[in-house]
């Protein structure tokens, strides 16, 4: 079995976590500048089986979709096009920075730490991937 791989794609930076290869578990992987995130997904993917990614669908309590969608969108279209045997799909993330933060905060993390913007976006990213695998186990 290959490889889940989530992205809670912004528009400064990019939170990256991977499942195991059995695909029970979601890790934090990295936080990548969203500007080289095509790079680093290259290199990733010629060291490890990746089989689909799950990119967060950002929208507000009512449903509507936040304005990054344009841009992810953007990115989706493009990264069809670099890796098409690799499947998107597309995962609500309602919530999961302040999910995020309010685990960091009980990690016992130092402030400066629960504060950094790239370890949210990573642990964001955890929690989407998370919460997709077990959607998909229902």
């Amino acid at each position: 079995m290959a490889q889940i791989l989530a992205i809670d794609y912004g528009r400064a930076r990019c939170g990256i976590a991977v499942t195991d290869d059995m695909q029970i578990i979601a890790s934090g992987l990295d936080t990548v500048a969203t500007k080289d995130v095509f790079l680093f997904l290259k290199k990733y993917f010629s060291e490890n089986q990746v089989e689909q990614i799950v990119v967060g669908l950002p929208t507000d309590l009512k449903g509507n979709l936040n304005e990054v969608e344009v841009h992810i969108l953007k990115f989706i279209e493009k990264f069809k096009s670099e890796f098409p045997a690799i499947g998107v799909d597309r995962f609500d993330e309602r919530f999961t920075s302040k999910m995020a933060s309010f685990f960091i905060s009980q990690s016992g993390k130092s402030k400066k730490k629960r504060e950094e913007k790239g370890l949210i976006d990573k642990v964001s990213a955890t929690i989407i991937l998370q919460n997709y695998l077990e959607q998909k186990q229902k």
